[in-house]
């Protein structure tokens, strides 16, 4: 386990795999949880720390006010058997058993709804149903 990683800093991150891909392959899931990651390794761009890279104004759109996600999230089932299957993901990959398969990528988007950020960049992976980048400055 990471040794910078809280039990706040797991469970926001857990719920903010599950907004953003549970309904995708666990390595959709191991890719949003290494996007996490990867911001969180960039010094505080992205936010401080594991929950900050999560929680930041208008980066993980589950955590937006308004979001259908949000409010399941607030409802979420810590006990749950999804919960815990993706937490078990989050665990992997913040103690390093799970590669980072987005070769270093800090972006990401349904590949149904492309972004202007993304405009003439080529995904460095795809999974599920996200692209994922690692050249986005």
């Amino acid at each position: 386990m990471s040794r910078s990683a809280t039990e706040k800093d797991i469970d926001i991150m857990t719920k903010t795999v599950w907004g953003e891909a549970r309904g995708e392959p666990d390595a959709g899931k191991v890719a949003v949880a290494h996007v996490i990651m990867n911001r969180a390794n960039s010094g505080n761009r992205y936010g401080q720390g594991i929950a900050g890279v999560c929680l930041k104004d208008r980066q993980f759109s589950c955590w937006d006010e308004g979001d259908v996600n949000r409010g399941q999230i607030d409802r979420l089932n810590t006990n749950s058997q999804e919960y815990q299957k993706i937490r078990r993901i989050v665990e992997e990959v913040l103690d390093g058993t799970r590669p980072d398969n987005t070769y270093g990528s800090t972006h990401y988007h349904r590949t149904d709804t492309p972004h202007n950020w993304a405009n003439g960049k080529r995904p460095a992976a795809k999974h599920g149903a996200h692209s994922f980048y690692n050249d986005i400055d």
